[in-house]
């Protein structure tokens, strides 16, 4: 008997989307995005470049995308992180576990974010610094409500806040520590603690 051939399934849209945002994330975490190439990411995700196209017309476009999407997930993260608890030294360690869980997940969709070779481009620099003002801005929110501080002083203790998490996790990750997930960002968020600590809540 002749086996009979079946049309090949495709995706919905949102669904082929999502695949080629999953296959170029990984592209360009390995290759950097001067050294990816548009061939390579549709010959990963099995399909056309043509099909590649119809979603994202250029490679920048595409990677926009990428920044926006993992931009816009850190925030919104961090956002339910100081949510999630009226205790401080307890948002203070969900944060920060946060960051390093960003740093560390599978993909590494840090490097998209923070160590970028399109840097220079103005629309990633402009998500940078959403990131860390946006999050910056709801730590201040939560330390002028505490300490009576006016907004420029409760941004700066924030922002060094967010520095020093930042950066800790970075190098968390990048050195291949020997410190687990968990002990170092319950050392990050005790060091942070105690420093925040010293400005009090307002009577």
């Amino acid at each position: 008997m002749t086996p009979i051939r079946t049309k090949k399934s495709r995706l919905p849209r949102s669904e082929r989307r999502e695949q080629l945002i999953a296959v170029s994330r990984t592209v360009f975490v390995e290759e950097g995005y001067h050294a990816a190439s548009m061939d390579q990411i549709a010959e990963r995700a099995g399909v056309s470049k043509p099909v590649l196209y119809q979603h994202f017309p250029s490679k920048l476009s595409l990677y926009t995308a990428l920044v926006d999407e993992a931009c816009d997930d850190m925030i919104e993260a961090a956002r339910k992180a100081l949510g999630s608890t009226k205790n401080n030294a307890q948002r203070i360690e969900a944060t920060v576990r946060l960051w390093y869980e960003f740093v560390g997940q599978e993909g590494q969709a840090f490097r998209l974010v923070f160590d970028s070779d399109l840097t220079n481009d103005p629309h990633i620099r402009d998500q940078l610094e959403r990131v860390n003002h946006e999050s910056a801005a709801g730590i201040a929110e939560i330390i002028m409500e505490d300490t009576g501080l006016d907004y420029d002083s409760a941004l700066l203790l924030a922002s060094n806040l967010i520095g020093g998490g930042h950066m800790s996790a970075r190098t968390w990750f990048s050195s291949g520590s020997s410190l687990s997930i968990d002990e170092a960002a319950a050392l990050t968020s005790k060091l942070l603690w105690r420093g925040i600590a010293g400005f009090p809540k307002a009577d």
